[in-house]
């Protein structure tokens, strides 16, 4: 017996894809890959006239059910520049549920959900958006934590903590 999802809701999930983000995001540019030497950060690409585009690439979203947890939803942190509001979302996954979708290493018994994962949108069972997530700030898996072992003398769930990332200032 390994247990059920209570109250469960639809995530849409985007992976990031390391490998092309990995790539040379500029072709003749000076870039040489997507990501920072020094941070390992995803870098801004030059624009034009407008606002500087992201390297990072993601995979094709995905929705998976889950059960939804709020912690907190945009709660007020005021700043020297203005509000930063800080949420964080934990969405608890079923090992069964990732297995069938081939979401978990057969070798490792990883769950291949990872830390940078976007959480597009929350939808319910007929595929409604019930909460889309703004990006930016955009809410990215922070913590990827296996739980419930022993029940069944397996593990059962998959905890997966979303939070906003810090926003710097932008420049005109």
């Amino acid at each position: 017996m390994r247990g059920r999802l209570i109250f469960p809701f639809l995530s849409e999930i985007a992976r990031l894809d390391s490998a092309a983000t990995a790539a040379d995001p500029d072709g003749v540019g000076p870039l040489e890959s997507g990501y920072d030497q020094d941070f390992k950060e995803t870098v801004l690409l030059p624009a034009g006239q407008g606002a500087a585009a992201d390297a990072r690439k993601e995979m094709p979203a995905l929705l998976l059910p889950c059960q939804v947890e709020v912690g907190s939803f945009e709660a007020l942190q005021q700043l020297a520049s203005g509000n930063s509001p800080t949420t964080r979302v934990t969405l608890v996954f079923h090992f069964r549920d990732l297995e069938q979708r081939g979401l978990v290493d057969a070798a490792s018994g990883d769950a291949l959900l990872q830390v940078n994962d976007r959480l597009v949108a929350i939808r319910d069972q007929a595929g409604n958006v019930v909460q889309a997530v703004r990006t930016p700030p955009g809410l990215y898996a922070r913590e990827v934590q296996p739980q419930s072992f022993g029940m069944g003398r397996t593990r059962n769930l998959l905890i997966v903590s979303f939070e906003e990332r810090q926003q710097g200032v932008r420049g005109p």
